[in-house]
């Protein structure tokens, strides 16, 4: 049995009496050592509790000895589910003096999780410790630096909790400091020190002690809601973005023109970032106190006075939905007297300002609320520093002050009221801060930009954007980072990869935020599996799929590298945010076309690459839609994020890939009155049913992927028996007056505008897709559709040549050169041109007519059809049938002579007079 001390066993029995003596047992009594009382700092030096030698009882109050300090312990109080005790520790050496430090309940031990300070930071020490992880650089209310935090269990399992602060001092003997207190001869200082169960993962001991007990600020009092419950102050939770800015800054009024700047600044950040929701003008300090005006003063001296303040306010508002905030000065006691809370209606009345900034103030007060409220409703309070627990109930916004510039990592603040709207101070004078940015998301809340200290250094642009990035995933998902279900530090698999979880009511999003400069792509965390859900990462704007183990998800994720020189600068660091949507949006792209719809929400947004401010996404309704990409957005490649929002709030997300050079077919069917005779010359195909198969020429630009997979239905059309020819062409001409605007090779093969003697019934060529929708328009029909050329040559039977299902037609390789070969066709010469390089009269080949009666299908010219096709860089026709030439010198040659029916070749789009050759001709539709 390992050794314990009488203070040990109190610990057993009166810190713990959660536990009965018959659970506490001869193996609790062997786990003994594990249940300090505390330890601590002294002079240096981490103590324990447990060498500490009892010295006497005196009622309920126990004392030991541990070389110069004298401990002192008692009960105080028992509430429902909590208990009390106080904790004296006393200086009893005669001349020395001792620093005490970091007094934490159950000792500091690298088993458990607790929260002291570490290093010797002047304002920030607090550090979160978890075992076998870097301890985490916290905040804490600015009334707790002191605080000692620590969690414990027992051998059956059983969780415990305890929290210490400094509560009380001999006035004559110490010195308080932020963290430490000095103690002279004969000084003591007292903690109280509460302990209480828990049940679940670490986190739940500490939302019992920082949430649920508010750090006991409030011992014995109900927090007051009733400004949380007001609808007018609500809007400040979901206000992310704040400017400070000084009268004087060129961003508020320019000195040299004597003119208002104020609107060219809002105009200017919107695309940057999405704007501000908030701009406070300071016109007072360091300048208050010059002469005899007071501060309400300064805002009348402004250019325009009060009524031109007026002007920009309601501008701001109307216009870019910036609210505007004026400055409060508790400290302007000495200029021209006017009654504070007299003075701040008047200011917010005259200029109708939005909310008040508190400066030196970490609290409001009722009379202040109530100055503006007899005003007008929904004007905010905001704090220069955090409102501490205590003083949380009578404001509800506040700062992160810049007086902590490297601001710890973790926010626990948020963690106590997680409605409480927070801002991040950052300054932009100094060095670029995107790590204050990406901590604000990190922690869920706002970042308020004070422009006092001069300079707008050129990276401040660079920044804006990042900021705007951090900004779009904390307004489209404010609803959950008001949640109190928010939970901290979730385990990761990767240390110095911090995750914060933000469960809502329909979806959960994780913030993330790296210190690994070489960047992490793999499974970081856990989480439990939902059915009908997908993870989304809103960061990278990917979706995710997650690996499936024993009922929950690993999460993968993808967190950019940053420069190693950055590390421990305001520039350190990467930051992500993943969401686990309900599938609620349908989205299905075939070729060019997608479909959208969702079972709810208000509006469908559609984002051509990542979402961003000083893009324009193309909005729709939430009904089944469907558009054509390529009409809609320029040029429609990559990635494609189609999000679902209600009021501003993001319902779920997909992300859709379209291949970089993907052949997307752009054009449109020509639709025309119905026929109700079959036109000389043409022929009637009837409906039938048809499975698209396609052959391709050369892939070097990307051939047409997305043909229907299913069987289709065609509907019954009519079709030319032949290419339109020499002569018809001729009877266009003549009767329409087409002249076309690149003349360049137009019927080049005619002399002096007449068709050479004997080729009235050959094909017409070095034609435009141009030119045969000119011929088509004025004849009354259209060109074809690929999968109409092809049904009308195929038919439902699928033959690849016209004239038997059951043909068989050789292209066989032919050896020119040891290294080089091309293609030879063997097919019956009376069934085709085989390929010999002469045009000829069309219906020349009847017997090769197809069963519809279509001839010249193949062996004559290449046949333009309806479609066209861009890749984002270039376009081109699609041809169908092969012609009347077959080079074959070089297999680099496009492979002419006649081609089977499902052959498809490119005729690549620069203009009308390059795309005219002397192989090309077109045959119509209707």
């Amino acid at each position: 049995m390992k050794q314990f001390n009488r203070l040990t066993l109190l610990v057993i029995y009166l810190v713990l009496p959660f536990l009965t003596i018959a659970q506490v047992g001869p193996q609790m009594r062997s786990n003994a050592a594990s249940f300090d009382l505390c330890s601590y700092v002294l002079n240096g030096q981490t103590q324990f509790s447990r060498a500490a030698v009892f010295q006497r009882q005196v009622q309920d109050t126990f004392f030991y000895r541990q070389g110069k300090l004298e401990l002192a312990f008692w009960p105080e109080k028992t509430a429902g589910n909590y208990q009390k005790y106080a904790l004296r520790l006393r200086n009893s050496s005669v001349g020395d003096t001792l620093t005490l430090e970091n007094v934490v309940p159950f000792g500091a031990g690298s088993e458990r999780v607790y929260l002291t300070g570490l290093g010797k930071h002047p304002l920030s020490r607090a550090h979160l410790f978890r075992p076998g992880m870097k301890p985490v650089n916290v905040i804490v209310p600015d009334n707790a630096w002191h605080l000692g935090y620590a969690d414990s269990q027992s051998s059956d399992g059983q969780k415990f909790c305890a929290l210490t602060r400094r509560v009380a001092w001999s006035q004559q003997h110490i010195q308080r400091r932020r963290f430490e207190t000095i103690l002279f001869s004969g000084g003591s200082v007292t903690y109280h020190f509460w302990v209480m169960s828990y049940q679940g993962e670490w986190q739940a001991g500490l939302r019992r002690v920082f949430q649920e007990h508010y750090l006991f600020d409030l011992e014995g009092k109900t927090f007051d809601e009733t400004l949380y419950q007001r609808a007018d102050l609500q809007w400040i939770r979901k206000t992310y973005a704040m400017h400070l800015i000084m009268a004087w800054d060129r961003d508020f009024y320019d000195p040299k023109t004597q003119k208002y700047t104020y609107e060219e600044f809002l105009k200017k950040t919107k695309p940057l970032y999405g704007g501000d929701e908030v701009v406070g003008i300071w016109p007072n300090w360091p300048m208050l106190g010059l002469d005899q005006r007071n501060q309400w003063d300064m805002y009348r001296a402004l250019p325009g006075g009060l009524s031109r303040l007026k002007q920009l306010a309601e501008l701001g508002r109307k216009k870019y939905a910036t609210k505007f905030f004026i400055s409060y000065n508790p400290w302007d006691e000495s200029t021209r007297w006017v009654d504070h809370h007299t003075g701040m209606s008047e200011m917010i009345e005259a200029i109708t300002a939005d909310g008040v900034v508190l400066d030196t103030e970490g609290k409001s007060s009722p009379e202040r609320q109530a100055a503006a409220d007899k005003v007008r409703p929904g004007v905010i309070m905001y704090s220069e520093g955090m409102a501490v627990p205590k003083d949380m109930e009578g404001i509800v916004s506040g700062r992160v002050h810049n007086a902590l510039y490297y601001p710890p990592l973790l926010n626990l603040n948020k963690f106590i009221r997680p409605d409480f709207a927070i801002f991040r101070v950052a300054e932009l004078y100094l060095e670029p801060i995107r790590r204050e940015y990406a901590l604000s998301m990190f922690n869920g809340y706002g970042t308020e930009v004070n422009q006092f200290r001069p300079g707008h250094p050129n990276w401040v642009e660079e920044d804006y954007r990042f900021w705007g990035r951090t900004l779009r995933v904390l307004r489209e998902n404010s609803s959950v980072f008001t949640q109190k279900q928010f939970l901290p530090l979730l385990a990761t698999q990767r240390d110095s990869i911090y995750v914060n979880q933000w469960p809502g009511t329909n979806k959960t999003v994780f913030t993330l935020f790296s210190l690994q400069p070489a960047g992490y792509r793999g499974p970081l965390f856990e989480t439990p599996q939902q059915s009908a859900h997908h993870v989304v990462d809103l960061w990278n704007h990917t979706e995710i799929k997650p690996l499936e183990k024993d009922g929950r998800w690993q999460i993968p994720v993808d967190l950019e590298a940053f420069a190693q020189k950055w590390q421990g600068t305001n520039n350190e660091g990467a930051v992500g945010a993943i969401a686990i949507f309900p599938e609620l949006l349908q989205v299905e792209r075939k070729g060019d076309v997608l479909s959208f719809s969702a079972s709810r929400g208000q509006t469908i947004r559609i984002w051509s690459g990542h979402p961003a401010y000083d893009q324009t996404p193309k909005e729709y309704k939430t009904t089944t839609q469907q558009i054509a990409l390529h009409r809609v957005f320029e040029h429609p490649e990559g990635k494609f994020v189609i999000q679902l929002l209600e009021d501003g709030e993001l319902l779920d997300e997909r992300v859709i890939w379209v291949e970089t050079g993907l052949a997307r077919l752009t054009s449109q069917k020509a639709t025309y009155f119905p026929a109700t005779t079959v036109p000389v010359g043409m022929l009637r195909i009837p409906e039938g049913t048809f499975r698209m198969k396609v052959k391709y020429g050369d892939d070097f630009i990307p051939n047409p992927r997305e043909y229907p997979e299913e069987e289709l239905s065609i509907p019954a059309f009519l079709m030319d028996k032949h290419p339109v020819t020499n002569v018809q062409f001729g009877q266009f001409l003549q009767v329409s007056k087409y002249h076309p605007q690149d003349t360049t090779n137009f019927l080049r093969h005619w002399r002096g505008g007449k068709i050479p003697q004997g080729q009235e019934q050959f094909p017409v060529t070095y034609v435009s897709y141009e030119d045969a929708q000119a011929y088509a328009r004025w004849a009354g029909k259209r060109l074809p559709t690929e999968i109409e050329w092809q049904y009308a040559a195929q038919t439902s039977d699928l033959r690849e040549w016209p004239w038997s299902k059951d043909a068989q037609v050789k292209r066989t390789q032919q050896v020119i050169t040891e290294t080089l070969t091309v293609s030879k066709i063997q097919v019956d010469s009376t069934l085709c041109n085989t390929g010999n390089g002469k045009l000829y009269p069309v219906g020349s080949y009847p017997k090769g007519a197809n069963p519809f009666g279509l001839e010249d299908l193949v062996g004559c010219v290449w046949q333009i059809t309806n479609d066209v096709y861009s890749n984002g860089t270039n376009q081109f026709l699609i041809l169908k049938g092969g012609s009347y030439y077959l080079p074959a010198s070089s297999w680099w040659y496009v492979e002419g002579g006649p081609r089977e029916l499902s052959y498809t070749q490119k005729l690549m789009r620069i203009s009308p007079g390059f795309e005219r050759n002397g192989t090309t001709g077109f045959r119509c539709a209707r």
